[in-house]
């Protein structure tokens, strides 16, 4: 029996072996499914970007910490991030060593920073106040420090993390000061790194900001210059949310053809032998994520055509949080045309911005319909909360052999209530 809207996932066979309804039998919904052959071909895609000796793929953890998916990630040959113990838990217990850890921190506690030293992991700093706390705890150490590099980019000003409206790293007209620092408590800069922002979709202005911090370390001192064994140029790859409109991808091929250019030249001009590092972020695990929901109830109100369903925001917060757009896909029995009209996919929180997805044409949806949330794998359960005291739901992964495997049962009521006193 075919679907009703399905085209993307039925192209992908991202259920494998298994059906949309039958995952939420066994399962139950809301459920995140995660397709293990997407998430491998997106590895292996940025892994073979660039050709130049040294070039690594750093993941950042804050996208998807499940721990099967940092595994996945971890034996496809990426590094990862942590920016909180949490995080760095997790990337250990995924089986990552220290030495391919970076810790990106941003505003933390002493005791925080005390933790990070205390694992061995690379520590980036953002701020001068950062840099002498590090020193303070660890001198003689190594250390990253962030730059900003004053270019911003991002599909909202939330995502924006460069540029002079963002609290994200050292201005570069204070980095005197920040060498001044390193020589005070003795630290080796072992790394210089930035980020400009969240989902870029041409690599130009990547490439520009690269540009952009590769002078900056062209000019800094040349005793420190020779220590830098790590440049981290950040991410925010995008990926096409527009699936039924087929929206165009990202160009890794000319994005690393240009990098290789740049990495080329640096290491021709500076004798350099470390390691480039770039951080595609959602690119890793957005596409390989699916949040799968229940259609409880239709309704019109006034000329508005509502869907209900139980995809609040508290399982995927950024529609509400950002506006971001994900492709809806609806899953039911297709015998007999369907019209299609305008319709607003929304949630169960009691707030009226629970709306995943507003006013779009599909064919008209039942209820005990299911719908398929594309594109949820970054950023979705990551973010997700109990709010309006409801439990975090289940995530699966639909293995290579087409198999669903239960990689975090859903929360329950006694596990809302297992820290209180």
């Amino acid at each position: 029996m075919a679907n009703i809207r399905s085209a993307y996932t039925d192209g992908t066979s991202f259920f494998g072996a298994r059906t949309p309804a039958s995952l939420a039998e066994e399962f139950g919904t809301p459920l995140y499914v995660y397709n293990e052959v997407i998430l491998r071909q997106r590895c292996r895609e940025l892994v073979s970007m660039c050709k130049v000796p040294g070039f690594v793929v750093n993941y950042s953890a804050k996208a998807n910490t499940n721990k099967t998916i940092l595994q996945i990630v971890r034996e496809e040959g990426l590094t990862v991030d942590a920016m909180s113990p949490g995080e760095l838990h997790m990337d250990l217990l995924a089986g990552y060593d220290t030495d391919h850890v970076f810790y990106i921190s941003n505003n933390i506690s002493p005791a925080e920073m005390k933790n990070a030293i205390a694992h061995k992991v690379l520590v980036s700093v953002d701020s001068l106040s950062q840099l002498d706390m590090y020193g303070s705890f660890n001198p003689g150490g190594r250390v990253m420090i962030r730059f900003n590099p004053g270019i911003g980019a991002g599909h909202h000003k939330k995502v924006v993390t460069a540029g002079k409206e963002t609290k994200f790293g050292v201005c570069p007209e204070d980095q005197e000061e920040a060498f001044r620092i390193l020589e005070k408590h003795h630290l080796t800069l072992a790394g210089v790194n930035q980020h400009i922002g969240s989902l870029f979709m041409q690599p130009d202005g990547y490439v520009a900001a690269a540009d952009v911090l590769l002078h900056l370390i062209a000019g800094f001192p040349a005793s420190l210059r020779s220590q830098i064994e790590v440049i981290d140029f950040g991410g925010g790859f995008g990926i096409p949310y527009h699936k039924y409109e087929n929206e165009p991808r990202l160009d890794l091929a000319d994005l690393g053809a240009q990098l290789d250019k740049l990495f080329i030249a640096w290491k021709a001009q500076h004798g350099y032998e470390g390691r480039f590092l770039v951080e595609p972020g959602r690119y890793v695990v957005a596409e390989c994520g699916l949040l799968l929901g229940s259609v409880e109830a239709v309704k019109n109100n006034g000329p508005r055509r509502y869907v209900g369903t139980d995809l609040g925001f508290n399982v995927l917060v950024r529609p509400a949080m950002y506006g971001s757009f994900h492709d809806v896909e609806i899953y039911g029995d297709a015998e007999g045309e369907r019209p299609v009209m305008e319709q607003t996919l929304v949630g169960n929180i009691c707030e009226s911005g629970d709306i995943m997805a507003k006013d779009r044409l599909w064919p008209e949806i039942h209820e005990n319909d299911f719908v398929g949330v594309l594109d949820a794998g970054a950023y979705g359960f990551s973010m997700a909360s109990n709010y309006n005291t409801r439990p975090l739901p289940a995530e699966v992964l639909i293995t290579e052999a087409g198999e669903a495997r239960l990689i975090r049962r859903r929360q329950t009521l006694d596990d809302l209530t297992a820290t209180t006193i």
